[in-house]
């Protein structure tokens, strides 16, 4: 079980290192083209959650993350045993939300970098911690569908 909280170490680890190198070697607003008209390097900062909501408001983010740490630390130890989708999904919701509690206790904002365009649309610009606890959040669906479906199918 307790490797579990290896991919969480992983999670911050990359997370913390490439908001690191962002920081020492690209000024804010400075771009670097990846995947021309697809992706891009967008050195941001953000005191906010997506799209900026909440600038600002350190404290709730705090208190958020702090219970949902406790939340997820609590159900790993007690449910997620023997169910490895259901904990990679925790692990990784639970690496990307320390990520972002770090840069946030640290310099009161998010570094975010990783910028989209599809068509005319501007994805939010992001950063590894966010997309950790998208994906944790999409594996916990399918978890959870594919654990009802079977239950579904046991009872049938």
């Amino acid at each position: 079980m307790y490797y579990y909280y290896l991919i969480t170490l992983a999670v911050l680890i990359v997370d913390q290192f490439t908001k690191w190198l962002v920081v020492q070697n690209m000024e804010i607003g400075e771009q670097i083209t990846v995947i021309p008209n697809f992706l891009y390097w967008l050195s941001y900062r953000n005191n906010g959650a997506a799209w900026s909501i909440l600038e600002g408001k350190m404290w709730l983010f705090y208190a958020i993350t702090i219970i949902v740490v406790g939340i997820i630390i609590y159900i790993m130890q007690k449910y997620a045993k023997g169910h490895t989708l259901f904990s990679i999904s925790l692990a990784l919701i639970l690496g990307g939300a320390l990520g972002n509690f770090i840069d946030r206790v640290l310099h009161q904002e998010v570094v975010d970098f990783i910028a989209t365009v599809w068509g005319n649309y501007h994805f939010p610009i992001f950063n590894i911690a966010d997309a950790s606890l998208s994906v944790g959040v999409v594996l916990m669906l399918i978890y959870v569908f594919l654990d009802d479906r079977k239950t579904k199918g046991t009872n049938s």
